[in-house]
């Protein structure tokens, strides 16, 4: 029987929503520093904070212009700020809040939540930090939304719904889906704004790419396994894919120019969301670990070489914020900061 990280996570988006609400007491959220230091590289990485949500915590996004982290966690999304490392606001979406975006141009982030028949879009303004509208996906079977991306140079938002074997395209203006593209089994998805190329990860193990300007699959890159993370370095014009099988990890490196697969390099066990600095080109996996413990793979985008890995209590999440050199991996009902070491 083949044992996929995949398979796990489609099974928990499915009955996400099915899950009791957790009651906690009231009380200041601390944080507390990380001892351990990797070194990658000349640079010298090791986890600042972890952060208490008091929740399960499922995908992470950044907005860097405001410095602030965004968690989906219980029917919640908890805004993080990356200048004290504290929770700031706890926004409430809807039970099964799962995968979030941010868009820095117009500080709006968007969050999937709901079941496969309720399943929407929360659309939340990042300056009052409140749901400001709900997209909703269709009902069923377009509900079982997983994925979530945003192009911020075009105002559109990209979703996934497994169920419904499609990625559908929103308008961030005018808050409506525009366009229903067919993926089979399609998860993770993630976006080159400089090409308006969007790159999606299918059931069917390949990673579909997308033309954002005419909606349609331009091409299909075949795959050992169904990719579950995934994210693109514009810079590079670089994507990169997590796969995992019975505790063995890898990330695949996309040409974004020919849509081939040009390295594949291991990581730890069970990797899931991961994340790239285009300024530094560092790219972050989450590996949520095979009993041995989770960790942070950190990839040297230049020599596709792992150059650190760094125990966290959990991970499951990546974003990075490139202006402040940090990374936020997110997990069980924390959030660990990944930042340089202080000379």
């Amino acid at each position: 029987m083949r044992f996929t990280q995949r398979a796990v996570i489609v099974i928990g988006v499915t009955i996400a929503w099915l899950a009791p609400a957790v009651t906690t007491m009231a009380a200041p959220l601390s944080v507390s520093a990380g001892a351990g230091a990797a070194a990658s590289g000349k640079h010298c990485l090791k986890v600042t904070a972890t952060i208490p949500l008091g929740r399960v915590a499922r995908e992470v996004a950044v907005n860097p212009k405001t410095r602030t982290a965004y968690v989906a966690n219980g029917g919640e999304v908890s805004a993080i700020s990356g200048r004290t490392n504290t929770v700031v606001a706890t926004i409430p979406v809807g039970r099964g809040a799962f995968a979030v975006a941010a868009n820095p141009k117009t500080n709006t982030i968007y969050a999937t939540h709901g079941n496969i028949a309720t399943g929407s879009v929360a659309v939340i303004s990042g300056r009052t930090n409140t749901v400001v509208a709900n997209i909703s996906a269709g009902g069923a079977p377009f509900g079982d939304l997983a994925g979530l991306a945003v192009n911020p140079d075009t105002n559109t938002i990209y979703a996934t719904s497994i169920l419904a074997n499609a990625v559908l395209v929103i308008n961030g203006r005018t808050g409506t889906i525009a366009a229903t593209i067919p993926v089979t089994g399609p998860f993770g998805v993630a976006v080159n704004p400089k090409t308006d190329t969007v790159y999606v990860g299918s059931d069917s193990d390949s990673v579909s790419v997308i033309n954002g300007r005419t909606n349609t699959v331009t091409a299909t890159i075949p795959m050992s396994l169904g990719p579950v993370g995934i994210t693109v370095n514009p810079k590079t014009n670089t994507a990169y894919a997590t796969t995992g099988i019975n505790g063995q990890g890898t990330v695949s490196v996309i040409n974004g120019r020919t849509n081939t697969i040009v390295a594949a390099i291991p990581v730890g066990a069970l990797p899931q969301q991961v994340a790239v600095n285009p300024k530094t080109r560092a790219v972050y996996v989450a590996n949520g670990g095979d009993g041995t413990g989770a960790s942070v793979s950190v990839i040297n985008g230049r020599t596709g070489t792992v150059t650190a890995t760094i125990p966290v209590g959990a991970a499951f999440g990546a974003a990075t914020d490139p202006r402040t050199d940090t990374a936020y991996v997110s997990g069980a009902d924390t959030v660990s900061v990944i930042a340089p070491c202080r000379k």
